[in-house]
């Protein structure tokens, strides 16, 4: 098949979607399709292929809510060129699907929308946007949702859309399938203390602060906590967190350390497998690849109910959800006394933590790989393609 993915940002950046789609392409590329994803332009990239996946670069900017600048004539011919047998648009509310809407009864292949949680589905400025999107939606010959119960697919079912197919996240066998043990040693933490780590960027939303309070306040004794995050939202977040390490040092006496790193991805993967406990605590996500990245490191979790996590550890059992407080806006908030209370229960309870991450990484081991999860989107792609060529209509799944 030839195979077109669209995403506003795509590998060197860093971030969920960006690896979703480039998990799934690199992996339907390796299995022999001609995989192509248009993207924007960043002056970081330097190949216009990347491990078997073509890349199309495009200077666009925004979303149609915000206003869209760029290349918007060039990509809209990009599209109506029609040489694929299949189209994926990657997450709403930015250009490369929102551009794509006006074309879509005109373009020969076949399209599926992956909405990827309709982050902007509370805010007023949206509104407008939402009012669109059921018959945006029903255009698509189909959908793909990361979670059977997150607010994007219960936005489609109200609306009566059923072209629907839940396919999970998931983490990458041949990153986690070994263990690297060099973590503490690298960056000073005896073996003899627990680790606790969180990932995720310095955006403001990814629940640091709740993180770093629940671990000061968590009765555990001397303890290390490693947040790894770039400093994707400006810098303000990650101020804040070294201001916070800090306040943990001095009210510990120093029995506590938090340390704020953005190293290399082998370290990444190196830290979860020498954690002794994920700890996540986010305001705003949709399927949080972070969870099944513990998973494969046999890393049992501690996480908020944000996106679809209670789904997550109802599929694996890999960890514990705690009472968190769904406000209007649509983010996921928690008190820091509950999750100290979730973390000394793990960190002092070893035979606990061990089951939990037995059945996490047994989980991910049978369902949750990307090269599973690559074939569930090939077999997709193959059904709505084969369709297409008998002339039938494409239905819901």
């Amino acid at each position: 098949m030839k195979i077109l993915h669209t995403v506003e940002f795509y590998t060197p950046s860093v971030g969920g979607a960006q690896e979703v789609v480039r998990q799934v392409s690199e992996r339907l590329a390796g299995r022999g399709h001609d995989v192509t994803v248009a993207t924007t332009r960043l002056a970081a990239r330097s190949n216009s292929a990347i491990n078997g996946v073509r890349i199309e670069e495009f200077d666009i900017s925004g979303n149609a809510t915000r206003g869209l600048q760029g290349e918007i004539g060039r990509y809209h011919e990009f599209l109506k060129a029609g040489t694929c047998d299949l189209m994926l648009n990657y997450a709403a509310q930015q250009w490369a699907t929102d551009l794509a809407f006006a074309l879509l009864d005109s373009l020969p292949y076949r399209k599926i929308l992956a909405p990827c949680g309709f982050s902007g589905l509370f805010d007023p400025a949206y509104a407008s946007y939402f009012a669109r999107m059921p018959d945006v939606m029903r255009r698509y010959d189909h959908l793909i949702f990361h979670s059977d119960s997150y607010r994007d697919i219960q936005y489609a079912r109200q609306r009566g859309l059923s072209h629907c197919t839940v396919i999970p996240n998931g983490a990458a066998e041949s990153e986690f399938g070994k263990t690297d043990a060099s973590f503490r040693g690298t960056y000073g933490v005896p073996d003899d203390v627990p680790l606790l780590l969180t990932v995720g960027s310095h955006t403001g939303i990814k629940g640091h602060a709740l993180v770093i309070n629940a671990f000061r306040r968590a009765r555990i004794g001397r303890a290390v906590l490693v947040i790894i995050g770039n400093s994707a939202g400006g810098g303000k977040c990650l101020l804040d967190c070294r201001r916070r390490a800090r306040v943990v040092k001095l009210l510990t006496f120093g029995r506590k350390k938090v340390l704020l790193l953005n190293p290399p991805r082998e370290d990444v993967v190196a830290a979860y497998h020498a954690a002794d406990l994920f700890v996540f605590g986010s305001n705003i996500e949709c399927s949080p690849l972070v969870l099944f990245e513990a998973m494969a490191s046999r890393t049992p979790f501690v996480t908020v109910a944000c996106g679809n996590a209670e789904e997550v550890a109802k599929w694996s059992g890999g960890g514990i959800v705690i009472p968190t407080e769904h406000r209007a806006d649509g983010s996921a908030v928690a008190m820091p006394d509950t999750m100290a209370r979730a973390i000394e229960r793990l960190i002092l309870g070893p035979e606990e933590r061990q089951y939990l991450g037995t059945a996490g990484y047994k989980a991910w081991k049978q369902e949750f790989s990307w090269e599973r999860i690559a074939i569930r989107y090939e077999e997709l792609y193959h059904t709505l393609v084969d369709k297409a060529s008998s002339g039938s209509a494409a239905g819901p799944s």
